[in-house]
């Protein structure tokens, strides 16, 4: 039997996490909305910039009551500066406004076909729909709203929401049910539970996320925040202690020297772009149609030290399908094919479906329950007994069939079969799922008879050990997590090339082992797509669920991929990574970068006081002003110089910790010592040329 692997195309390798698209045409469209942005309420939200914002209007009254060339001039730039500031992050903002004018042209009102309690339709608006509501969509016709497929199957175009302009399949049962609204069906007819409120869909998420209008700061941005503005209230208290001792040393220093002085000496350059920094990360996510739906599960993800794969679906294509029927203990082929079409009949997942297919196919049985048989009593798969059958009733022979995992059977037979354990552990050491049958006199087990064993084939994705290798060198363990036997685990861990892997996984086990990896002190990450997934994906560091999964999981992950891609999270991962280094660099160029201007600023200030001073005034600024004026200007433009890397993010490669430090301090450290000599140098030599300076 031929494997269908169309359904779910082979990922193609992962872009490089790098500097990505900027252009200057982004900074002249952001201006109005940086000029908004000079609202003070606005301002308030940064403290550096919002002392920042009030040195400005201090220095404009002052240049108001005395004007001066020198006093202007100082006004002006201040202003330049908390404009730069804005437009970095109207830059950032931007983007995700462009991005979410276009999700809202796919929202539009919809008629839904709604059904009523007796199961007939009735015409409503969407927003009319409740959670719980079951509709009927059929080719053509719009979704109406954000649910799950209870019954039936059909091709759905998701390329207003994904990008990707082939339809993918939506199906009752499985891991592939969720629908999004304003989705299109291209085929079939599906009825679709809703799951959300009109108003809160996911597409009303993706808009408030890409926006920014949900975003809130990380903690470590927090915690930024307060350094920087604790930084803020020393230089703050170091420039008011100036005014007496300039006045005791003989040299007034005016109000317009003392706050240009303030700002050229607070973290501004940190303090401009440190909003940018963390919507451009949110932002590099949902270019590569991931919604995160919190900056800290971004930072999150660049420090994770443990990731948990769910196997179906994420290592695998997760289309298991039925390929053979291997007959024990004396039964027919024939007898073994009725009691496992028996046993799925009510089966509605897609292994389930295919083992009816199967037997239909090969056997000539119905490929659909006949009358007789649909007052049998099935029993559905749970996580806890992991067996489904049927219990038939006394004009259907009156036995109990069940198939399921190997061990769960043989729970239920209490019995042991070597002749079966053998065909298990040959379809687990081949990397299949075998599902055995067994028939018994009552649902209880009782004069149980093995029948046979049916092998279930699963495909691992291309690249799969290629990907984990990359993993392994950003210092991160892969843990594959499935419900499978312990010999078709390993098999699949093996050829997928994980670190580990967690066999016959009940949801619990997965919770206990997040649980146990967060108590050590390391950061989970999981990927998951199944309602069974959603626990785990809830306690998980970082939860990735994918788009083609359940609404359940969807809710649950603080991250959606629309490409349903789970080897993506390697992606995810080093954006993660590209957010905290880029924050890092430029915190450590900011902080340098002050402290130079420090020493290139005081000495030209203060010389006429202190003559030994002179010594230090190694650019030979012209004078007191030059030198006030032209760290100002370079304080204004060395921020939107910075707009596009803020933007781009520091580029990303796997190295470690100390060689990070390192390079930091080699190219940021050192270069925010050296880059203000240079530009205030440059500066002055333009500045001394100005009449009045």
């Amino acid at each position: 039997m031929t494997i269908d692997l169309q359904e779910r195309p082979t990922p193609a390798a992962p872009a490089p996490v790098s500097a990505g698209a900027f252009s200057p045409q982004q900074l002249v469209a952001s201006i109005p909305e940086a000029l908004r942005k000079l609202d003070p309420r606005a301002q308030l939200r940064n403290p550096v910039m919002f002392v920042v914002w009030v040195g400005s209007v201090v220095v404009t009254v002052f240049a108001i009551i005395q004007p001066s060339v020198f006093s202007w001039l100082i006004a002006l730039w201040l202003w330049i500066t908390v404009l730069f500031a804005n437009l970095a992050e109207a830059v950032a903002e931007g983007r995700g406004k462009a991005q979410a004018e276009s999700l809202r042209r796919t929202k539009r009102e919809t008629v839904a076909r709604r059904l009523d309690g007796s199961g007939a339709e009735e015409r409503v608006a969407g927003t009319d729909l409740r959670v719980g509501d079951l509709v009927v969509v059929e080719a053509g016709e719009p979704i109406p709203g954000d649910g799950d497929v209870v019954e039936g199957i059909a091709t759905v175009d998701e390329s207003a929401i994904t990008g990707e302009s082939a339809p993918v399949i939506r199906e009752a049962g499985g891991d592939r049910s969720s629908v999004t609204g304003g989705t299109t069906v291209l085929s079939d007819r599906i009825v679709v539970r809703i799951t959300t409120k009109p108003g809160e869909t996911f597409v009303d998420r993706m808009i408030a996320l890409v926006e920014g209008a949900s975003r809130q700061k990380t903690p470590n941005e927090i915690a930024l925040t307060i350094l920087l503005a604790a930084l803020t209230i020393i230089f703050l208290l170091a420039v008011v202690a100036v005014a007496p001792m300039s006045s005791y040393a003989g040299q007034q220093q005016s109000l317009t020297v003392l706050t240009a002085l303030l700002v050229c000496l607070i973290p501004t350059t940190i303090g401009a772009l440190l909003s940018a920094i963390g919507i451009a990360g949110m932002d590099r996510l949902v270019q590569r149609n991931v919604l995160a739906t919190s900056g800290r599960a971004v930072e999150a993800a660049g420090d994770i030290d443990t990731l948990l794969l769910d196997k179906t679906g994420t290592i695998t294509f997760g289309n298991r399908q039925a390929t053979e029927l291997l007959p024990v203990g004396g039964a027919s082929l024939r007898e073994l094919a009725e009691a496992a079409r028996l046993s799925s009949l009510a089966d509605q997942t897609p292994e389930g479906r295919s083992i009816v297919a199967l037997c239909a196919r090969e056997h000539g049985l119905p490929g659909e329950a006949t009358a007789a048989e649909a007052v049998a009593e099935f029993v559905a798969f749970t996580a806890q007994t992991r067996m489904s059958g049927v219990d038939l009733t006394a004009n259907l022979g009156g036995l109990s069939v069940r198939k399921g995992a190997a061990s769960a059977v043989v729970r239920w037979t209490g019995a042991e079969n070597r002749e079966v354990d053998a065909i298990v552990d040959e379809i687990s050491d081949g990397g299949g799922t075998p599902l055995v049958v067994a028939e018994a006199a009552s649902p209880q087990g009782a004069d149980a008879r093995v029948l046979g064993v049916i092998r279930l084939s699963d495909v691992v994705k291309p690249g799969m050990r290629e990907r984990f290798a990359e993993l392994r060198a950003m210092g991160i363990r892969t843990v594959m997590i499935t419900g499978d036997n312990p010999r078709t685990a390993k098999a699949i861990a093996a050829e997928a090339g994980v670190d580990d892997h967690l066999a016959e996984a009940t949801p619990e086990d997965k919770m206990a082992l997040i649980k146990k990896e967060q108590e050590g002190g390391r950061l989970v990450a999981m990927t998951g797509d199944g309602t069974n997934d959603a626990p785990a994906l809830a306690q998980a560091d970082v939860g990735v669920a994918m788009n083609t999964g359940t609404s359940a999981a969807k809710e649950a992950g603080n991250m959606v991929d629309l490409d349903s891609d789970p080897t993506k999270l390697i992606e995810i991962v080093e954006i993660g990574k590209q957010l905290l280094i880029t924050r890092g660099a430029l915190t450590t160029f900011s902080i340098a970068n002050d402290l130079a201007k420090y020493f290139a600023i005081l000495p030209a200030m203060f010389v006429a006081i202190y003559p030994s001073l002179g010594a230090l005034n190694i650019m030979h600024l012209a004078t007191p002003q030059s030198a006030i004026l032209s760290a100002v200007i370079f304080n204004a433009l060395i921020i939107v110089a910075l707009i596009p890397l803020a933007l781009r993010g520091v580029r990303y490669r796997p190295t470690t910790a100390a060689n990070l430090l390192r390079r930091n301090l080699l190219i940021y450290g050192l270069g925010g010592v050296v880059t203000p000599f240079i530009g205030i140098f440059l500066i002055d030599l333009l500045v001394r040329l100005i009449p009045g300076i």
